[in-house]
């Protein structure tokens, strides 16, 4: 069974995830560098509404709870800890020294892991890069260092009085030293093509190589064979053994010099192309009108992560991705037949992957994976609106599959009344129509009912919805019935809605049209392939 934790991914990895469970680690860790990455949906502005999350806001920054993390390394006698004495030296007790110690107990977790077999990948950008590789040589050691991969995230960017910044580093370790590798090719180059290879009477590219090679010793005299009466030259053999040359005379494959040496015919079509190099510039970013884009503003390319799953995992292998954002990396994992574990400290990253996934393969994907650490029954959802009301909010808004109203709602710092939104087409018109959603988990009455209703009003909505903690009262009730309705070729949907927490986790949505063209949340993410869809389901014997 796959696995969906929402938690610190520090706390996860230690209470559930097994050592030597996991064959292939993806991490792209947010880190602030003269742009709050940490902060989702925030516009160029600054501004958020009132339910906006920040993931991981001041984690990143030198007080208490960064110096606990740097002691707990140092003392734990890890060589991270000399690492992180070294960073303190250079670095004295600033934000970076506060990333590099909260990141270190967790490479140190994911090492541990890791099987004896499998690798890790870490993603970042030229900000942290070199000492995160410092870290990294320090808990896997130097030897275990692979690839820095170059990947080319952007073509151009203006960088005031510097080169434009348009790449990102992803470091490339590996366990051991009997790591799984599965080499990945590029198609030749056009220019290649006409330098090295001739096209046949088909139009098919074609080149001849030869089928002798230099001799090597004795280890050579298995090579060393008469061909249909031809030797190979002085101080050289054939390139294969006898039982190879006759395959590709079987095939027709061979052809013969003016001296009768045979060579052996290749087709560019029938061979695999260029090994992958260490930069890559052929993956473009998720640009705004991609079909996979889902509005998540840190989203990675499905292609990229394909790359890395097929490069250093098999079918049926565990990936984890303990930073796991809007689920790229389950995405692809789940494309390619992996099993897989993914961690975010965000519920709005959660349902968000939720929701991927049952765009992509239906809704019996959700009997494939289990969520842990959301709220199950009223009481975890009371427990979560106490101790964090905007992350209550946000999975309750995911519920119903809801995005968190983003600061083009937001005047003057106020959020107007709107907490959610869902987009969604329900005729072939071309327009967007909208349901806007308010969430309470505090007292509720009929005020807030008519507070909705003035929302949706003004915001010209087609439905507005009152999400409560609390039961709903008899003049609530009342006041919501007295309001109009919005009619689609569905039916008729109540224009003012109240739901409860008790309703939500019972099953019951917002009476409104299905969707038709645009996904709700975000943009519904493509839909797999009908072989992909309708695949056996993977059994899960990792992490309990």
């Amino acid at each position: 069974m796959n696995r969906l934790y929402y938690g610190d991914n520090l706390d996860v990895l230690r209470r559930y995830v097994e050592d030597a469970s996991v064959d292939l680690v993806y991490l792209d860790p947010p880190f602030n560098s003269n742009a709050n990455y940490n902060v989702l949906f925030a516009e160029k502005s600054g501004t958020r509404s009132s339910a906006q999350i920040q993931a991981f806001e001041d984690t990143w920054q030198w007080d208490a709870s960064a110096a606990e993390a740097y002691r707990n390394v140092v003392e734990s006698g890890a060589t991270a800890g000399q690492a992180l004495i070294a960073f303190r030296a250079m670095l004295g007790e600033s934000n970076m020294l506060a990333y590099l110690a909260m990141m270190a107990p967790r490479l140190v977790e994911l090492r541990r892991v890791l099987k004896s077999t499998g690798s890790i990948y870490l993603h970042c950008d030229p900000t942290a890069s070199h000492y995160l590789k410092m870290l990294l040589d320090a808990i896997f050691g130097p030897e275990r260092f692979l690839n820095e991969i170059i990947w080319k995230r952007a073509n151009a960017h203006n960088d005031p009085k510097r080169y434009g910044r348009i790449s990102d580093s992803i470091l490339f370790y590996a366990k051991g030293d009997k790591y799984i590798w599965n080499t990945q090719h590029t198609p030749y180059r056009e220019d290649y093509y006409e330098s090295h290879f001739k096209k046949d009477d088909e139009g098919r590219w074609f080149r001849t190589v030869p089928l002798d090679a230099p001799r090597h010793g004795a280890g050579s005299a298995n090579l060393l064979y008469d061909w249909k009466g031809k030797l190979p030259a002085a101080s050289r053999t054939w390139a294969v053994k006898i039982e190879t040359m006759e395959r590709y005379d079987r095939e027709g494959l061979l052809r013969y010099t003016r001296t009768g040496t045979p060579t052996l015919l290749q087709y560019a079509d029938d061979m695999p192309g260029v090994p992958l190099q260490n930069i890559w510039t052929d993956i473009p970013p998720v640009n705004p009108q991609a079909q996979e884009r889902l509005g998540y503003p840190t989203q990675k390319p499905e292609t990229l992560l394909s790359r890395i799953l097929s490069a250093s995992s098999d079918e049926g292998h565990v990936v984890l991705d303990p930073f796991c954002g809007c689920g790229t990396t389950i995405a692809a994992a789940q494309k390619l037949n992996r099993r897989w574990i993914g961690i975010d400290v965000t519920h709005l990253a959660i349902g968000l992957i939720k929701k991927r996934l049952s765009d992509a393969y239906g809704e019996s994907i959700k009997d494939t994976y289990d969520v842990i650490g959301e709220p199950v029954s009223l009481e975890d959802a009371e427990a979560l609106a106490a101790a964090e009301p905007f992350q209550f909010q946000t999975w309750a808004l995911g519920l119903v599959g809801a995005r968190p109203a983003g600061s083009e709602q937001v005047k003057k710092g106020k959020d107007r009344g709107i907490d959610g939104l869902i987009h969604f087409h329900d005729d072939n018109s071309g327009d967007t129509k909208r349901i806007v959603l308010s969430v309470k988990a505090g007292h509720t009455g009929p005020d807030h009912v008519r507070d909705l209703r003035g929302t949706v009003e003004r915001e010209k909505a087609q439905i507005g919805v009152l999400i409560t903690m609390q039961d709903t009262t008899k003049e609530m009730r009342k006041e919501a019935a007295s309001g109009e309705f919005y009619t689609s070729q569905w039916g008729v949907h109540p224009k003012i809605q109240i739901l409860t927490v008790a309703d939500l986790l019972s099953g019951k949505g917002i009476n409104r049209p299905p969707d038709r063209q645009t996904g709700t949340t975000f943009k519904k993410a493509p839909k797999a392939a009908r072989k992909q869809a309708e695949r056996k389901r993977l059994d899960f014997d990792g992490p309990p």
